[in-house]
């Protein structure tokens, strides 16, 4: 079994350097009979107990959210992940996923508590945990009898998280620990039972976490309730230790484990809050078709109107690119996981590696995700006009609430920078091979371009070879920024992240193109008009980022000679033999789109 799935899976990062066929990826077309059970069990909840209930979320009804989380526990939809062990459900990594995905499309508030206490609540503890730890709080947790919350940032600790101030001082005896420091932006601190709190000990170089339930007359005080631009009735307070006292046994994992278990949560968060992006533009872009199919202007309706059929089927496009490369990635790390196991190792130790193996992922769907989904609100908004400013629409709220998310689970900025960065380490490593293909690059781009014209007859042949191009034009880029700069690279920050955005796009890009296909090999081609066309707009779009990023990238630290040739290579992987008609493409989307009144991808 292990074998099989090694021989298939591509590895973290290895999208980049590795052809992937599309039998080999997973798509939302092949969710199996569980699968769907659940996805539609948790639109009936959101359906029922949430979106009804909109408005009280909006007015900090701090009491709704935390009842419904309770509901949520009742429904046993907040212990997906957790092994069965500890009163769990036990089930694989795409069904979390898939969980995550319905459960978050009505309000943000409902969605930040759901995600804060299922992943960084508990989540540290399901991996990092003792036996004992586990048994005694992870069932609370898993049931919502008990709620937890993370406590890492502080007013001069954010995304630099290992710079935190609080202290942790061992008493004389060795029996407890007293924590002292000041905690801020905690999700779920208004009615949370326990905290995930990452200290220093001494003069150590790196923070340790700690389980500390929540108690007053334990030195835990709180502020009031933050006022924010979104996610109104997710509870948001300063959290203050004086002198709190911990069980030493309550230690999480090792001393000066902390920032690694704050880095490897963050991971599976990113991933996490990629996939509670997607159910949110589905009811936008659903919203927004049925209003501009009602709307009527000039004896018309707006739906009719080419600058909003362009909006609805960018919306739809992009929305339909996350889902292929948010559900593509969790399966390779379900995989990934079940092939560690399937080798003697723990589930936990086997999470733990299936995660960090797609950490490169991760980061790239937490940016192109979440920025999506504020492009998709911001729309929303614009096809209402003036009625999407008011609050007596939907589209207000889901603009406000989609803003945090390109700021929690690390900026997207650092998100940026981080999966080069992540994939230069791994090729350092020997785990993908990045040499051996920028080397071929450098030796085509020297070489004679060849003039055959290419058999594009087959669908997508020309679009998968495109994509290969833009692969090029990445390694292109970083491979001679890598030559340039060397160790200083990470002081160049506008390149990494310039060269981020090609990444992105190659594998958002890649990730529909290969789940269009499959559905068009299962289903025919005829009936996937609107995927296909899909696919292949969101990769005309991804073409214009690659070249751009990669000329901004080329002109600052190539010249003369060099910088000529480069940006001629750029063109060359850039090219289109048979460039699409944008417009016809957006007219197909959105047709379906009008037609069905809703999002129906």
């Amino acid at each position: 079994m292990a074998d099989t799935i090694e021989k298939n899976v591509t590895r973290g990062g290895q999208f980049l350097v590795k052809e992937t066929k599309c039998e080999d990826v997973f798509t939302p077309e092949d969710f199996n009979e569980e699968q769907l059970m659940m996805r539609d069990s948790v639109k009936e909840f959101v359906d029922k107990e949430l979106w009804p209930n909109k408005d009280r979320f909006e007015k900090k009804d701090y009491a709704l959210t935390e009842e419904s989380m309770r509901k949520a526990g009742d429904l046993g939809f907040l212990s997906v992940a957790v092994p069965e062990a500890y009163g769990g459900m036990g089930m694989g990594f795409v069904n979390t996923v898939l969980v995550c995905d319905y459960i978050s499309g009505a309000t943000g508030s409902f969605s930040t508590a759901f995600g804060a206490h299922t992943g960084i609540g508990t989540m540290p503890i399901t991996l990092y945990g003792t036996e004992e730890q586990k048994q005694k709080y992870v069932p609370k947790l898993a049931s919502g009898e008990w709620f937890g919350a993370y406590c890492l940032t502080e007013p001069g600790a954010g995304s630099d998280a290992n710079s935190g101030k609080t202290k942790a001082v061992l008493s004389e005896d060795g029996k407890t620990y007293s924590i002292t420091g000041q905690k801020m932006w905690i999700s779920n601190a208004g009615f949370c039972s326990m905290f995930i709190v990452f200290a220093r000990i001494g003069d150590d170089k790196n923070i340790t976490g700690f389980i500390v339930e929540n108690a007053a007359d334990n030195g835990i005080s709180m502020g009031e309730e933050e006022h924010k631009l979104g996610i109104r009735a997710s509870s948001t307070r300063q959290v203050f230790f004086n002198e709190t006292k911990v069980p030493a046994e309550n230690m999480l994992s090792e001393r000066g484990n902390g920032f690694k278990i704050a880095m490897n949560a963050l991971n599976v968060g990113r991933i996490k809050l990629a996939a509670a992006c997607l159910d949110a533009q589905r009811r936008v872009i659903t919203n927004a078709t049925a209003y501009a199919n009602e709307r009527m202007q000039f004896n018309t309706a707006i739906s009719q109107f080419g600058a909003i059929r362009s909006k609805l089927a960018d919306m739809a496009t992009n929305c339909y690119a996350g889902e292929s490369a948010t559900y593509r990635a969790a399966k390779d790390i379900e995989d990934r996981i079940t092939a560690r196991e399937a080798e003697g190792i723990s589930h936990q130790e086997a999470e733990l590696k299936g995660v960090e193996e797609y950490a490169i992922e991760c980061s790239i769907l937490k940016v192109a995700v979440s920025e999506d989904v504020q492009s998709c609100s911001d729309e929303g908004i614009q096809i209402y006009g003036g009625m999407g400013f008011s609050e007596d629409t939907p589209m207000e709220s889901a603009w406000r609430d989609a803003r945090i998310a390109r700021i929690y689970e690390g900026t997207n900025e650092i998100n940026r920078m981080l999966s080069v960065g992540m994939l230069i380490k791994k090729a350092m490593k020997g785990h993908v091979d990045l040499l051996g293909p920028a080397t071929k690059v450098g030796e085509e781009l020297l070489g004679i371009p060849s003039f055959d014209t290419p058999d594009y007859s087959e669908l997508f042949a020309e679009e998968k070879e495109i994509v290969k191009n833009l692969k090029k034009a990445f390694l292109m880029v970083a491979g001679s920024a890598i030559q340039k700069f060397g160790t200083d690279l990470d002081a160049h920050q506008q390149i990494l992240m310039a060269a981020s955005d090609m990444l992105i796009e190659v594998y958002m890009a890649e990730s529909t193109i290969l789940r269009t296909e499959k559905l068009a090999k299962k289903e025919g081609e005829a009936k996937v008009q609107e995927q296909i066309a899909m696919a292949k707009l969101y990769l005309y779009q991804a073409v214009d980022i690659v070249t751009q990023k990669g000329k901004e990238s080329v002109i600052s630290f190539a010249e003369g000679d060099e910088q000529r040739m480069m940006l001629m290579g750029l063109r060359r992987f850039t090219k289109y033999s048979n460039m699409p008609n944008v417009v016809a493409l957006r007219e197909t989307i959105t047709s379906k789109l009008v037609a069905e009144n809703q999002y129906c991808f």
